[in-house]
């Protein structure tokens, strides 16, 4: 039996997970800013309940993509939240705060960048589109009052640009 040349030697991966995952590693990477632990192909918070961890891994510190997003400066979601009501700020921040804090319990990557107060609102960055997305859906819900517009910028990137404007 010919062996198929296209895919039996290499994993094939999204565009975006080509960053996520450490090539050629096998073992245990950490991060060394938040303590999120690489290990079986995913980012976890840590280890500590992993039953099946091996005694002797050969462990690699790296930076996780979420922190190395935060610390150069870059996001892929941002939701830009206009005419907000006073009375309702800071029901609002509180909402985005517990939103994003669930969001990082699920997955260690998944995590809210910053809440910014700028003259005319607030911006909300996050390391994930998919997060921006729900905290927007999450917003509307909740305040009723809402018209949303989104964008998604061009094809290489993955930044979504949601803008929350309360309707008075």
């Amino acid at each position: 039996m010919e062996k198929r040349k296209q895919y039996d030697d290499k994993i094939i991966l999204a565009r975006r997970e080509k960053h996520e995952i450490p090539k050629g590693f096998k073992g245990l990477v950490l991060c060394p800013i938040c303590g999120a632990s690489f290990y079986k192909k995913a980012w976890h918070h840590n280890l500590r309940n992993y039953k099946n961890l091996k005694e002797n891994l050969e462990v690699k510190f790296l930076i996780c993509p979420a922190c190395r997003m935060i610390k150069n400066k870059q996001f892929e979601g941002e939701v830009k939240i206009l005419n907000i009501p006073q009375n309702n700020l800071d029901n609002l921040i509180h909402l985005i705060e517990a939103f994003g804090h669930r969001a990082y319990l699920i997955d260690s990557q998944h995590r809210l960048i910053n809440i910014k107060k700028v003259k005319d609102g607030l911006i909300v960055t996050t390391t994930e589109n998919q997060l921006a997305v729900k905290i927007a859906k999450k917003i509307k819900e909740v305040f009723k009052k809402i018209d949303i517009k989104t964008s998604y910028s061009p094809s290489p990137s993955d930044v979504v640009y949601i803008k929350l404007e309360f309707r008075i």
